[in-house]
């Protein structure tokens, strides 16, 4: 199984890293997580100013500019922080303009080498609701305009459907983030898409997450049996699966631990054996 993978026109190590959990404890530590990881050899680092609010990106702005040559830094809009809810749709394009324009400020950077643009249509999470009910094709002429001007370098997608990818690709799409891990596995057929036609598929809740219930892959049985035997942790063998299972696919696993960042990166160099892939591929609730 090849380590790196294509992010748009960029080489990246297939296993990068998702910035969303450090805006939970200490900043100290999370400088030294971000830090560690560029030296571990990460170069695809997902972040969004709504995440903190702006306490991601600044903490990134301090642990890793000026940034190094190479890294990828991706960001995504959409949403916006509120008082009294975790997360409002910011969909309308001049929303979306000024979120990569507050990306760009709090991180100190001129570019990002891609937006992700996170659509309100589908479950969980927000949705859109009347002036924030907008085309995709009125959001993606703005994002191609971005792009354009140099702001960005690549237009992604996330949270959406199979025909919204299909009515997206003219505007050369480099990435979709989707829900999916090995018991959620509702979108395959965007991620066929995906692998068909170049585009990275980067799965949000790679292992489950407490929000809205989801189950954890860790905890899964036939995931910890497997990884007892392989002498793997088990979010390790639900990561590495997920890379087994399509080349297109690209990691952005989130910790706030130095270990388990380490065992993250590690997964690129993992290969599943038949058996526990079999297995694996036999559990998907979804």
């Amino acid at each position: 199984m090849t380590k790196y993978g294509k992010l748009g026109d960029h080489e990246v190590l297939r296993v990068g890293f998702g910035a969303m959990q450090l805006e939970h404890g200490d900043p100290a530590d999370a400088v030294a997580v971000l830090r560690r990881a560029v030296e571990l050899g990460v170069d695809h680092l997902d972040t969004a100013q709504f995440y903190g609010p702006g306490t991601v990106n600044a903490l990134i702005r301090t642990a890793l500019h000026p940034y190094p040559a190479g890294l990828r830094i991706v960001s995504k809009v959409g949403a916006a922080s509120h008082p009294t809810a975790r997360l409002v749709a910011a969909q309308q394009p001049a929303q979306l303009r000024a979120q990569v324009e507050e990306n760009l400020r709090a991180l100190g950077t001129d570019h990002l080498a891609v937006v992700n643009l996170r659509r309100a249509d589908l479950a969980p999470g927000i949705i859109a609701t009347g002036d924030q009910a907008v085309d995709l094709d009125s959001q993606l002429a703005e994002l191609i305009a971005l792009r354009d001007e140099g702001k960005i370098g690549g237009i992604g997608l996330s949270h959406v459907s199979l025909a919204q990818l299909r009515q997206a690709l003219p505007a050369g799409i480099v990435c979709v983030q989707n829900l999916y891990n090995v018991l959620t596995r509702d979108h395959e057929d965007l991620l066929a898409a995906c692998a068909g036609h170049g585009v990275a598929w980067v799965p949000f809740f790679p292992l489950g997450s407490a929000f809205d219930g989801f189950p954890s892959v860790a905890g899964h049985p036939t995931v910890v049996a497997h990884a007892q035997r392989l002498g793997i942790t088990p979010a390790q063998a639900g990561l590495a699966w997920l890379l087994g299972h399509s080349p297109a696919t690209l990691l952005i696993p989130g910790t706030r631990s130095l270990a388990h960042l380490a065992e993250n990166v590690a997964v690129a160099g993992i290969t599943l054996d038949r058996e526990a892939t079999t297995a694996f591929d036999s559990v998907a609730q979804g």
